[in-house]
Parts: structure tokens; sequence; C-alpha cells
């Protein structure tokens, strides 16, 4: 008989083979060979590809880790509607800075699942920022309903009546940074993304992946984490 998985604190079945490890996170789905994280499977990945390669550790060959995940997305990438895939890319496709900004900013404090189908009723409605730009506030407020965080929808048409007046997006998150709405996350993942800057977006996830990665802690002090963050 299989052994239990192991359990989080909240009681959430982790991966059997990493145990909550690294790149393993108790809401990840549970795979189809039983209890487990499709993250977790990379990790295996990555430690396979740096034991074919030298034996030291991740920390010390990034380079492996990367290719491990870049093999990891290109296999397992979501379809999104705002997404342009792996294969589309490598043909030259180029993603659209309104869909990236547009579901950057619907994606804050709310779930893929729950945002999706309001971005695909902005994009079908307003498909270029201009019409967004266009648009009396009082549709897109009752657009927004049910998105939650009005203070997001307010700055998204003020962001996007900016961006229609200087003809477009800026391609720098420097500049991103500079339109209404448009915070340091955000401004990277644009950039990033449809620009290909080596601007790196960093929230919650990425601090918890990288801290793990590179053993990096804290005190527990607010100074602690202001050093760990900046480490990150």
């Amino acid at each position: 008989e299989r052994a239990r998985p192991p359990v989080s604190r909240d009681g959430a079945h982790l991966c059997k083979t990493c145990a909550g490890g690294l790149f393993c996170f108790p809401d990840d789905p549970v795979g189809a060979a039983g209890h487990g994280c499709s993250l977790a499977k990379f990790s295996l990945m990555a430690e396979s590809q740096m034991q074919m390669t030298a034996k030291t550790p991740t920390t010390h060959r990034p380079k492996a880790l990367l290719t491990a995940l870049d093999r990891w997305y290109r296999r397992h990438a979501r379809d999104l509607p705002w997404r342009v895939g792996p294969e589309a890319r490598d043909r030259g496709v180029k993603p659209d800075p309104y869909l990236v900004w547009l579901s950057e900013v619907m994606l804050q404090q709310t779930t893929i699942p729950h945002a999706a189908p309001y971005f695909v009723k902005f994009h079908q409605r307003w498909p270029k920022v201009e019409k967004l730009a266009a648009a009396r506030w009082e549709d897109v407020s009752a657009a927004w309903a049910g998105l939650g965080y009005y203070s997001r929808a307010r700055n998204l048409h003020a962001c996007a009546k900016a961006v229609a007046e200087q003809g477009g997006f800026p391609q720098a998150a420097s500049a991103l940074r500079a339109l209404p709405g448009v915070g340091p996350y955000t401004a990277s993942a644009i950039a990033a993304i449809v620009s290909d800057e080596k601007s790196a977006p960093v929230d919650g996830n990425i601090e918890r992946v990288m801290s793990r990665i590179h053993a990096i802690g804290s005190d527990g002090t607010e100074a602690g984490w202001r050093a760990a963050k900046a480490q990150i």
C-alpha cells in the first residue's frame, strides 16, 4: 500500500518525493501519479541536470538551473488568453504590451480563473488601448465590477489615457513606472515579457524560491528582512 503523502501544517498534501522542500508549495495541483506538485518535478529536473553536468550545488550552477526551468516552462506552460506561448515566441511572435499590461493589472490580488473571463470581456470590448482610453469611466467601472480593488480600475483607465496620449507603451521598465498605477513589479513584468529586458519582477513567490535556492535568511527584524530582500 502506498504510504500516505506528507502533510503540511495547513493539512494540504505535499509532494511525496520532495516532502515540501525546494519548489514544493501546498497549493500546487495533484499530479497524475498521485499527490505531487509540478514545481517539485521541476526541482527534480534541475537536480538531474546538475548531476549530469557537475557534482556541485544548484546555487553554484545557475545556467543549469535556468536550462531546467526553461525546459519545464516549455513543457508545462498554460494556454492563457494574454500569453504568447514558447513555440510562438520561437517563431518570432511578439507579445502585445496592451494585453500583457491589462493582464498584469487584473491579476493583482486576483486568481487567474477569476480574472480570465474579465480579461476576455475587456479585450473584446476594447481591443486596443486607444479604445479603452476613449471609453467612459462609467462603462469601465461597470465592466470591472466583481474584480474588486476599484482603485486598480481607476488607474487602469488613467494609464490607458496616458499611453494613448504618448502614442504607445514605453519599452523600458523605468519608463513604465512613470505610468499611473504601474509599480516596480508590474513594470518589470511588462518589460521582461514584451521587450526581453533583463528586469526581474520579484513578488513573494520569487522571494520564497530564491531564498531557498541561495539559503538567504533573516533574523526576523525589519532590518534583517530589508537586507534579505536586497540580497534576493
